[in-house]
Parts: C-alpha cells; structure tokens; sequence
C-alpha cells in the first residue's frame, strides 16, 4: 500500500546530516505530510531562519503562521495534526512509558551521539563517550526480543528518534557484537527497511552507510 501524500503549507528547514533533523522528516515520511524541505547547514543558513526561530537553529518546522523549533515538540505537533498512522499510544499510561523513553534516549544516548558526530571533542572524551554509548546499547538490547518495536507493538515516535542514531553507527565507529545484540541489530534491518525510514533519508545519510 502506498503513501497517502496530505497537501500542506508547511516548509521543514532540516541539516540532512543531522539526527534531530532526521528524526522529524521520518515522522513526516509516515505521515505522507507534503512538505517544502530546505536543506541547510548550521553554516548556510537562510537569513529568515532568524525571524522564524529566536535561536536560529536547526531543524525549525513552519506550518502556516506557527513556527516549531524542538524536534519533540514538532514530531508530537506532526502526530497531532495528523492523526494516521498515529505514533503515540492512545492510553495515557502507555503514553507516558513513551515518552520517558524519548527522554532516556535524550538523557543517556544523545550527549554521546552529539559529541561524536560533533568532531570537536577532545581523544579522550570521545574515546569516552563512544565506549558508553556502546556499551548501554549492548545493554539494552535483549529488549528487542521482546517486542518487533522499541519496547512496543507497534511503530512509534520512540523509533523515530532511536532510528536516526542507530544508522549513525557506523559514522561513530561503533560495531555492536553480533552474538549480544542480535535482537536489536534485526531491528535494526526492520526499521531500516521501512517505507518511511528510505523516504526519510538525505543523500548525505545515505552515504553514511553506501560508502
């Protein structure tokens, strides 16, 4: 079944390599929203940006008169919109348990994957944090044997954001051993493989893995 594209007034300025970015426009993909995406760089960007977002950064999601500027905030704002596929449970509970999800990912996942794709951390600190972030992957993913998606049955905002990260492996030299991590790493191929995620790709995060 194809992609039902929604017309939309809304423009996405988005850095293609980034993984905030990233996560925004697979939730996009899902939703089969019409968008214009401007692809720009923290160095190039377009002199409306500023008037648009008073922190002048990336990715900003302009719908109409509204303009967002926190990843989170435009994907719930996106699921809100539109509602099909949803990408939040419906239950209050189990939103919730969602939702902490995005913050663990933010809290413990996201400084590391920053640091490293960053390319401005001291050896030592990037030695560091890539033994970390390795190491709690390692150790989260025997839950992927539980559930065909992040700690759920279905599809949700949690894999937008996880998804990102997990294809920036390779770009932070970071091997997940088959054996412990088989679980996740046929996770990995699902999400990997799915319409939204291709769709969802920059020609920048293609390479990442092409190359």
């Amino acid at each position: 079944m194809g992609v039902v594209t929604r017309r939309s007034s809304m423009t996405f300025y988005s850095d293609g390599s980034d993984h905030y970015s990233h996560r925004v426009r697979i939730v996009l993909a899902e939703k089969g929203v019409s968008v214009d995406v401007v692809n720009v760089t923290t160095a190039n960007k377009p002199e409306d940006l500023a008037d648009l977002n008073p922190y002048n950064s990336l990715p900003t999601l302009v719908d109409r008169e509204l303009s967002l500027y926190e990843s989170k905030i435009m994907m719930e704002y996106l699921d809100e919109r539109f509602p099909h596929p949803p990408l939040l449970p419906v239950y209050p509970v189990a939103r919730a348990q969602n939702r902490l999800l995005a913050y663990r990912i933010e809290r413990d996942w996201c400084p590391h994957v920053d640091l490293l794709l960053g390319g401005k951390g001291k050896e030592a600190a990037v030695l560091k944090a890539r033994k970390e972030l390795r190491d709690s992957l390692i150790t989260i993913a025997p839950i992927f044997a539980e559930k065909p998606f992040f700690l759920s049955d279905e599809f949700t905002l949690v894999d937008c954001i996880a998804a990102p990260i997990l294809w920036r492996l390779p770009a932070m030299e970071i091997e997940l051993p088959e054996k412990q991590c088989k679980a996740m790493l046929k996770y990995m191929d699902r999400i990997f493989a799915r319409e939204s995620f291709l769709a969802s790709l920059s020609d920048a995060e293609r390479d990442l893995r092409n190359a």
